[in-house]
């Protein structure tokens, strides 16, 4: 039998809620094969755009409290989870009539994994599917190496912290300019990742033509064993001239020496260009994240 739930606001901030809340993302992840929550939502909880909410369930014994799930909610989205211990007992039904009651009717939300129980709860609560994001990998192992020559006319080195990030974002804004997350990154987002555990400056590669302007770059992200392409970025003017598939040879030769085993990437399924060269590179599909938004009642 479900017991109480209460949902209460905490600081992400605070050490002993970032422990419980790592705590609840390995659990999580242990099971969906994915963490609950993306790095933007969580950076944006950190810094008070979004709000952070945790599911509570008190003890009918004593005065003790079990955090059993979390929340991030703002800018119109909803990332939410439920620890896998505790699920089936109707707490996501509690916690998402809950924290959707006073949200918008366009309110977005991330389920990830393309689960049957995250879709069920979305149908039953007024959200459509709206987008999905495939997650590839590939063992490095495995790794299909091209015969295209890469691109002789761009150098690529190292981004350099405190000089390269005004470049990298003007450059990364007109990469993704159609992207609804990606392409609205600021100065701010990169220095906040810049302080990120995992962030190391050698594993995000500027390309730069004869000019010295930034045409394109590649960010990685190494987490254990595997390291995951984070973001390749064209210039428009270049797209379509193998600066990509260059990129990426670059990048997954940086895994190589870092001694990663396994490479990983999010893609949108519609996009049919980059999915080919991912592809053609060796990747293979991994898990899907679904996008549901909420239907105007």
């Amino acid at each position: 039998m479900m017991r109480r739930l209460r949902l209460r606001v905490r600081d992400l901030n605070d050490p002993e809620v970032a422990e419980d809340v790592r705590t609840l993302e390995r659990r999580a992840q242990s099971v969906d094969g994915q963490p609950p929550f993306n790095d933007q939502a969580r950076l944006d909880a950190r810094s008070g755009s979004r709000t952070f909410i945790a599911a509570i369930a008190p003890s009918d014994e004593d005065d003790s409290e079990t955090m059993i799930g979390a929340a991030i909610l703002g800018q119109g989205e909803l990332e939410f989870t439920i620890d896998p211990e505790w699920r089936s007992y109707g707490y996501g039904d509690a916690a998402i009539t809950a924290l959707v009651g006073s949200a918008p009717p366009n309110l977005s939300a991330w389920a990830h994994g393309d689960h049957p129980a995250a879709s069920a709860l979305a149908s039953r609560h007024g959200f459509d599917r709206v987008r999905t994001l495939l997650q590839l990998r590939m063992p490095l192992d495995g790794r299909i190496r091209s015969t295209a020559p890469r691109r002789s006319d761009v150098v690529i080195t190292p981004f350099v912290p405190g000089h390269d990030e005004a470049d990298w974002v003007a450059l990364n804004a007109l990469a993704f300019a159609t992207h609804p997350e990606q392409g609205r990154l600021t100065i701010d987002d990169v220095l906040a990742r810049e302080r990120e555990p995992w962030f190391d400056a050698e594993d995000l590669l500027l390309a730069r033509d004869d000019n010295g302007d930034l045409v394109g770059s590649i960010w990685l992200k190494v987490d254990g064993g595997v390291g995951e392409v984070y973001a390749v970025g064209v210039h428009p003017d270049h797209a379509g001239r193998g600066l990509g598939r260059t990129l990426m040879e670059a990048g997954l030769d940086r895994l190589e020496r870092s001694g990663v085993e396994t490479a990983a990437l999010y893609v949108e399924a519609d996009n049919e260009r980059a999915t080919r060269l991912y592809r053609s590179l060796g990747f293979a599909d991994h898990t899907v994240d679904v996008q549901y938004r909420r239907r105007a009642r």
